[in-house]
């Protein structure tokens, strides 16, 4: 990749003169799901900073904690004295139960959250939290407690933009991580290795910024980490290695916190998190070391400040560089809130019709396949993940049949519906503003709102000559801007941001 600026001026930030409404739909795509032409006005008319201080405010929005995850923590907390007592089978069974009451909460979540990241208004700061997770890594397959997998994200939306050495402590001390990398089996006479590898490793420096010795004594002053039975975080002095370490060239009788300030205090720390930025936000292609020294420099004077760290990203020259522009393949989350989004819909309650469709696009919420997170990029596309893309989105053109569902599903629709929240399909009167136009001013329509980047003449003359054929018949006119409409939402454009 030619990159158009250089390193010294990559970071400045955009000057004023070059916020327009081109710039709010690239701001809005990246740094959030999509950009409704509602949410470009408001941006163009707000300037970027007022934007960007919306988008990433002081006091973001957190996730409530759903019913089922309280549901599933009570009932936990109540199965403890019943398995002491219960007999060997009577456990198997006891144990299944729970398994399978904290997987329909982890659904249930699943569910929530997207709905919740779904409103435009929470949509970025969301995707931050679904950057930073994809840092500090947990998984619910290996942790099977959603309690302690709705806290470590309630942790990291908390602490989001705050200190990011802060953030590094909480992370050691959040449950779901303990169990996921196994600190709590790293003993004083036996130190366990895993944390402390991944957190040099994958979260704060990256590969080449630390040796062998500075994993196996940062592991020594990481014992004594270790969890309640209700799965709250507990420190055990008892079981803490109180003598001298050396990590990173410091000797000390330092503890897990030390360690992390240590880290911090080398330059890696101020490049490897605006390094996964770019891959998350910017590009497959890695900037060179230059221009993530450049902002790695000053995010470091600012005391590794998360919040100065978005401004100063989102609001910088080569966010919006032309190289930048439309030409970022969407994760199946994105894709999924940005159909919801740009098509005004809402969330259906019900995890097989929302879990199952992620799965089949290659990401499942809470639960990535390693450590080192999702992949991404290029990844996201095969012919198994492009057929799900395009089965997903014709579902959301069909209306949904109260015959499938369950007893439990139609309460659950019943009760979106009690709360406004039914709007799960395009209807008719979605389309017809559209339909009432002429055909060339509907296909000008369907892209600019739809699509990142103009598409070519081809495509657009065959959009506009299909629905053509069918103007003098309302039905079939408007039969062919629905199908226009699934042409446009299936095509490779709208796969980018």
């Amino acid at each position: 990749m030619t990159l158009s600026l250089s390193p010294q001026d990559a970071w400045q930030p955009l000057p004023a003169g070059e916020w327009n409404a081109d710039a709010a739909r690239h701001l809005l795509r990246r740094a959030g799901w999509t950009a409704q032409p509602a949410e470009v006005q408001r941006a163009t008319q707000e300037g970027l900073a007022a934007t960007l201080a919306r988008l990433f405010p002081p006091q973001p929005p957190l996730l409530p904690e759903p019913a089922m995850i309280q549901r599933n923590e009570v009932e936990r907390m109540d199965l403890g004295p019943r398995y002491m007592q219960a007999s060997p089978e009577e456990k198997r069974v006891l144990g299944r139960q729970e398994r399978e009451r904290s997987q329909a909460a982890y659904l249930d979540m699943s569910v929530r959250w997207l709905q919740f990241a779904a409103q435009p208004d929470n949509s970025a700061f969301q995707k931050w939290v679904l950057f930073l997770s994809d840092v500090y890594v947990v998984g619910f397959e290996k942790v099977h407690r959603a309690p302690l997998i709705y806290r470590h994200f309630d942790l990291l939306a908390r602490n989001a933009l705050g200190s990011a050495p802060a953030l590094g402590k909480a992370v050691s001390h959040s449950p779901a991580m303990v169990l996921y990398l196994d600190l709590a089996e790293n003993k004083r006479e036996a130190p366990n290795e895993n944390f402390a590898r991944e957190l040099f490793e994958l979260f704060l420096l990256g590969e080449g910024n630390y040796t062998e010795k500075d994993i196996k004594e940062a592991a020594r002053a990481f014992t004594g980490y270790r969890l309640r039975p209700g799965g709250e975080f507990v420190f055990a002095p008892r079981q803490h290695d109180m003598g001298v370490k050396t990590v990173f060239g410091q000797t000390g009788y330092f503890t897990g916190d030390d360690v992390i300030d240590l880290a911090y205090g080398l330059p890696a720390a101020g490049i490897w998190l605006p390094r996964k930025m770019t891959r998350f936000y910017l590009s497959d292609t890695p900037l060179p070391g230059a221009y993530l020294a450049a902002l790695g420099g000053p995010w470091r004077a600012s005391g590794y400040d998360l919040g100065w760290l978005t401004r100063s990203f989102f609001g910088s020259r080569l966010f919006f560089a032309p190289e930048f522009r439309g030409n970022f393949i969407k994760s199946p989350v994105q894709f999924y809130l940005a159909l919801l989004q740009d098509l005004d819909l809402d969330g259906v309650p019900l995890p097989r019709y929302v879990v199952n469709p992620m799965r089949q696009m290659g990401q499942v919420l809470f639960d990535p396949p390693n450590v080192r997170g999702w992949v991404g990029g290029r990844n996201w596309i095969n012919s198994g993940s492009l057929a799900a893309r395009r089965t997903l989105v014709e579902s959301v053109f069909r209306p949904i049949n109260p015959e499938s569902l369950t007893a439990d599903e139609l309460v659950e629709i019943r009760a979106a519906g009690a709360a406004g929240r039914d709007h799960f399909t395009v209807t008719d009167a979605t389309l017809e503003p559209i339909a009432g136009l002429d055909p060339a001013a509907a296909v000008q329509s369907l892209t600019s709102d739809f699509l990142p980047i103009p598409p070519g003449p081809a495509f657009q003359d065959s959009l506009q000559g299909f629905i053509a054929a069918g103007h003098p018949n309302p039905q079939e006119n408007l039969r062919r801007v629905r199908r226009a409409l699934i042409t446009i939402l299936e095509s490779p454009d709208y796969q980018l941001c």
